[in-house]
């Protein structure tokens, strides 16, 4: 079936002819292989992990037991097992949403019970609600049998279902809050700012991006989790000279009340400029010496000394650019809409919404095959910030300090080399301690 002329799309901007059944070809051929290959791959580690399950590498035999060794396997197994289970759900939704027409229905029912009597934007804005509203609905139940289910089976949920429902509704709250505006922002800019909208759109997503990174540590994390600063005088004198000597300033130094959801222990950096801050999980505390947490805090500032985090700024905003202009150039094309099993409107209603929805959906799986690229690179960044590591705190301790993060967390010793090199964003732990020896 070949589209008809030209349609009128809100205001100046037209919906162009291209061939429908060129994209739904395309679009079933990159989530059939997508598919596929998420399966291979997660064959290939649970096939590697369980056959490497009954020996612990010799270069954690001193440190680690054959039963935390297997302690973690049976961990990495029942998360591919949950994983493949996931993976064959999301990719039936995502057909659902599109080539099966649950995109178009809901279009339809919103449209109709609200343009009508609240115009364009608000349509546009129930649209993109009611889409969020039931993803996070499908999203539930395996967000509940992964923290009931996986995590309290292996000792790291530490989070009552009264706790995690909060959570949920949080996150409902803040999402509102915070995306309408925003959604808001661009749709208008799609609908009054010409051909050339996805520019200024663009710049807004830079602009509200950068400001989230300043408001979410000050705002946005307390309303999760209790932060309370650094009370440990030695461990903050340690960590306050090993900031002066790399030459790098934070507002504070905080601990995160971590243990109240999850065993799992973690330090990062969050904020931006003057907001910026250091935060230690209390678990990861507990768990490492004055020394190993000096050692962690190096690596995370290591980052910062070999401008990783800017340099992963810029390329997020690049790649968000490119984005935009591909959103600016398919929202313009009628077989857009068709081939991936929505109806558009043709009449004085806007399309924007749908071009947002549309493309969130089709893009994962066109990017799949390029995300082995981006943790390669972030592979070789940690390998860097380790290296830094060892020349600003003790190598000894950077070491232990990641034995001991791998063996509490129940991270495999063994994964598959062909699933590290396509997901892994940090070097499997032989590896990482190979390379922090050698230098």
């Amino acid at each position: 079936m070949h589209p008809g002329p030209s349609r009128q799309l809100c205001g100046k901007r037209t919906l162009t002819p291209m061939q429908p059944s060129d994209l739904t070809l395309l679009f079933v051929v990159f989530v059939t292989a997508s598919l596929l290959t998420k399966l291979w791959l997660d064959t290939r580690q649970a096939r590697f992990v369980a056959q490497h399950r009954t020996a612990v590498p010799d270069a954690f035999r001193d440190e680690v037991t054959l039963l935390s060794h297997q302690r973690a396997a049976d961990y990495t197994l029942d998360k591919l097992r949950f994983g493949l289970l996931n993976t064959a759900i999301s990719t039936a939704v995502l057909l659902g949403w599109t080539l099966l027409g649950g995109l178009d229905w809901l279009n339809h029912v919103v449209r109709d019970a609200v343009f009508p009597r609240w115009g364009g934007l608000a349509y546009q804005l129930a649209l993109l609600g009611a889409f969020t509203a039931i993803g996070a609905i499908i999203e539930w139940p395996m967000d509940a049998w992964n923290t009931f289910r996986i995590e309290q089976r292996h000792g790291f949920n530490r989070m009552t279902w009264g706790m995690w429902i909060g959570d949920q509704f949080k996150q409902v709250f803040i999402g509102l809050l915070i995306g309408t505006p925003i959604a808001a922002l661009i749709l208008w800019l799609m609908g009054a700012a010409g051909q050339a909208w996805w520019l200024w759109a663009w710049g807004a997503w830079v602009a509200f991006s950068l400001l989230l990174m300043v408001i979410f540590p000050i705002f946005i994390a307390p309303l999760f989790n209790k932060f309370e600063p650094l009370q440990d005088d030695h461990l903050a004198k340690r960590v306050t000279d090993l900031m002066a000597r790399c030459g790098f300033k934070a507002k504070g130094f905080f601990v995160m009340d971590g243990s109240r959801r999850s065993a799992h222990a973690n330090a990062y950096f969050t904020g931006l400029g003057s907001s910026k801050r250091v935060v230690f999980f209390d678990t990861l505390l507990s768990k490492l010496s004055h020394g190993e947490v000096e050692a962690v805090l190096a690596h995370e500032l290591g980052h910062f000394k070999h401008k990783h985090v800017l340099k992963r700024m810029i390329m997020m905003f690049v790649m968000s650019l490119l984005g935009f202009a591909l959103l600016g150039w398919l929202s313009r094309q009628l077989g857009f809409y068709q081939g991936l099993g929505v109806s558009p409107n043709l009449g004085r209603e806007p399309n924007d919404a749908l071009a947002i929805l549309l493309f969130m959906l089709a893009l994962p799986s066109f990017m799949f095959f390029v995300s082995p690229i981006f943790s390669y690179f972030s592979r070789r960044d940690e390998y860097q910030a380790d290296a830094y590591a060892c020349q600003q705190a003790s190598g000894k301790d950077l070491a232990m300090a990641l034995i001991k993060l791998y063996k509490d967390n129940s991270s495999t010793l063994t994964p598959d080399p062909m699933y590290v090199r396509f997901y892994y964003s940090h070097p499997p732990a032989s590896e990482r301690l190979a390379a922090m020896a050698a230098s």
